[in-house]
Order: structure tokens, then sequence, then C-alpha cells
């Protein structure tokens, strides 16, 4: 034995009861936000064949789901639409009967007391899958605005609690943030997709919620991945705009990117473990090499002591249930 070492660290490590006393993050189910794709119709409960353990939802059914993991401790949702159609401008994406605002309804009545976000975009409700609206060939930063603000109006409108525009168009938080206020809804948070990365992690999502672009890609509105210092100007303009909480999407790719937020700013700040951070581990369990309780607490762990105050999670319900003994 070599008596000559003063500092052993390991001397903290060696019980579990030492390990769980010295923990810094602790991970929780109230931690995480349960992305949900909701589709027209009742009595729906598809599977997404690109994310397993996932589904296309009628709004009926989203709020047995809100409910369901509501009483596992997930206090929040994040809702996705499908419409039944599409066109040039994304209009479905703003009417009153739409899936989002026919299952915030059905949510708010089943569970009120659910945090319900909604994920404001064009993608889903264009014809040609872009985030913004065409013109002369590009996407049109300032002619989507408008576009955008009715779609967070008719989201609040329907009950949400948080409108988290996703698009990347410049000046959407502001344009948001003044609709909202025009028409009483002052009292709505924005939760803004501050820093989203044009990666290469998006494939499985694209497919679930039909969002896939027609033509070219995104990377001319997100953000390039070999850019970090860009990130800061996007966090002073949509605080500057009135942001109530920021995001960095995705997650695992860019802990670096969520410290550094974390350290210059103090709004609230989410993280988005997206499609396909969650492919990978599951498809990896599926094939058996790893363990998927294992991996997927070890990322969530890693996102939280990154900075994130909000994980953002289609793991959400079982990582409940991990955390709360059950298997």
């Amino acid at each position: 034995m070599n008596s000559d070492l003063t500092v052993r660290p390991r001397r903290l490590r060696r019980t579990p009861a030492l390990r769980a006393m010295l923990r810094e993050t602790l991970l929780t189910p109230a931690d995480f936000m349960y992305p949900l794709f909701v589709v027209p119709g009742a009595g729906l409960r598809r599977p997404i064949a690109s994310l397993a353990g996932q589904f296309h939802l009628s709004p009926d059914q989203a709020a047995e789901e809100a409910a369901r993991v509501y009483e596992l401790g997930v206090k929040s949702v994040l809702l996705f639409g499908l419409p039944a159609a599409k066109d040039a401008v994304g209009s479905s994406g703003a009417a009153p009967d739409g899936p989002v605002q026919t299952a915030l309804r059905a949510i708010k009545k089943a569970v009120p007391e659910i945090a319900a976000a909604t994920d404001v975009c064009l993608c889903e409700y264009t014809d040609h899958g872009h985030c913004g609206l065409i013109v002369d060939g590009q996407v049109d930063n300032d002619a989507t605005l408008p576009h955008l603000a009715r779609q967070a109006l008719s989201h609040a409108e329907a009950g949400a609690d948080i409108v988290a525009p996703s698009d990347m168009m410049d000046g959407r938080v502001g344009a948001i943030r003044a609709a909202l206020d025009q028409k009483g809804f002052s009292h709505i948070p924005v939760m803004a997709y501050t820093v989203k990365y044009a990666g290469a992690f998006y494939g499985p999502f694209r497919e679930a919620a039909g969002s896939a672009p027609g033509f070219g890609d995104r990377r001319a509105y997100q953000m390039d991945p070999a850019r970090r210092r860009e990130a800061f100007i996007e966090l002073a303009q949509d605080a500057a705009e009135g942001a109530d909480m920021v995001m960095v999407k995705p997650a695992g790719p860019y802990l670096d990117i969520i410290r550094e937020i974390r350290d210059r700013c103090d709004l609230p700040l989410a993280a988005y473990q997206v499609s396909g951070e969650y492919a990978m581990i599951t498809a990896a369990a599926a094939a058996g090499l790893l363990d998927e309780k294992a991996a997927a607490l070890e990322t969530l762990t890693s996102i939280k002591r990154a900075g994130a105050d909000v994980i953002i999670t289609y793991f959400a319900p079982r990582a409940a249930e991990w955390l709360r003994g059950r298997d």
C-alpha cells in the first residue's frame, strides 16, 4: 500500500450511499418536457416507425397521454401538429380547429395543471416543408413573421401555457410577443428556439412530423454546427425581443453551447434531446449494444449537468418511471 497518497478521491466513491450523498446533479421527472405529435381525428394512436415507442395521437388520445405522464411527474408537454391539409403559407397552422388547437383544449380540460407548450413553425403546415414563406425561390424572413405571430396567437387562444417558435427567422420573438400583448395574452411566455443547429440528428422527427423540406435544406436559416460565437448573438437578440425562456437544440452534441449559454444568461434554459439522439440509443439498445435505461439516464443527466433547466426528450415518461424505481 502506498502510504504517501494523501488525496484519495476514491474514498468518496466507495459505497452507493456516499455516491448518492455527493451528487451535484439530481435528475427528476419535473425536469422533462414530453413532445407529442397530434393528428386530426378521434381514437387514434398510431406508432411512429422512425421513433420507437412514440405515436401519432388524435387530440383525445393526446389528452390521455398528457394525463398519464403528469401522474408520472412529467409536468409539461410540447405539441407538434400534423394537419389534414397544407398550402404554401402554412395557413392551417393557425386554424382554430387545427390538431394542436383542438388538443390544447382537450389537454387543459383533462389535466389543467400541466404546462402545455406548442411548437410555432410553418414547416409542418407548408406544402414545401420549409419553415417560412417562399419568395423567388428563397425563404423570406420578414414575410414569414406575421404568419408565425398568427399561429402563436391561435395557440394562446386555445389554451397554450407557452409558445415556442422554432423557425429561426430573425425577429420572430418580437413579432410574436407584440401579437400576444396586443390581444391580451401578455401573460403567455415565449420559449425561443434560440440556438438551433442545422445538424444531422433531425431525420426521425422530420418523418414523424411530415416536415422534411421539399427542396434544398435549412442551412440558410438554421445555425452552422461549426459556429459557436453566433449562439451568443442569437441569445442577445431573443432576450432583447422578450423571450422568457431560451433553448439549445440539439442537446447532446452541443453540451458546450448549453454550458456557455447558462454561464451568460439567467433566463430559464431548455435543451432538446432530438429524435436522432433518441433513435441512436433505442436502436443500439434493440441491437443489444448498450443498456437503454443506463444510457438514457446518463445522457439526460449530462444535459442537466451542462446547465439545462428543462430537458425536452422522448424518453420523458420512461425516464420518469426509471427515476421512480419502476422498470
